[in-house]
């Protein structure tokens, strides 16, 4: 079985809704100030269509079952993205997808001009926190910008190598 990983399109956001809804779910997250209620959860690949930004899906036998992106969010310094609505299908986790999604991401941000990449997470969701950390993000005392995910209650952001 191989795993390809490609940009989103239209067909692709009613997979990756389910799987973002049913992951929050699953953390007991799925609460007012997070991705559950985003108007954007639902329609991704529109969502994803500003210039600065893309999403990312891996699709094993023809199913997706996960994504990430990146996002210029409102209010973040001009050379600093949001890495966005990083999921993956239970049965997918701790394989290292996530891994080489966040660092398809980071390649493209880097490519793309910024300096940094933010992102937003939570206690309950610490083996992605984890993940983070081993990837080089960094902790930070206080939210960067205007997510609008006021849950959010731990905040990373990345220096990307020159």
């Amino acid at each position: 079985m191989s795993i390809t990983i490609r940009e989103i399109q239209p067909h692709d956001n009613a997979a990756m809704a389910v799987i973002i809804k049913t992951s929050l779910e699953e953390f007991g997250l799925n609460i007012p100030g997070t991705a559950y209620f985003d108007e954007s959860t639902n329609h991704l690949y529109d969502a994803f269509q500003i210039k600065g930004s893309k999403y990312y899906v891996a699709i094993e036998n023809n199913e997706v079952i996960g994504g990430v992106g990146i996002y210029p969010s409102n209010g973040l310094p001009a050379d600093t993205v949001e890495l966005v609505k990083m999921y993956l299908a239970p049965a997918s986790r701790g394989k290292g997808l996530g891994k080489t999604l966040m660092q398809k991401c980071i390649t493209l941000a880097g490519e793309l001009g910024y300096h940094h990449i933010y992102l937003e997470s939570m206690p309950e969701l610490a083996a992605a926190v984890t993940a983070y950390e081993k990837l080089g993000f960094k902790l930070l005392d206080k939210p960067v910008g205007d997510t609008g995910h006021y849950s959010c209650s731990i905040w990373m952001l990345y220096q990307i190598k020159p």
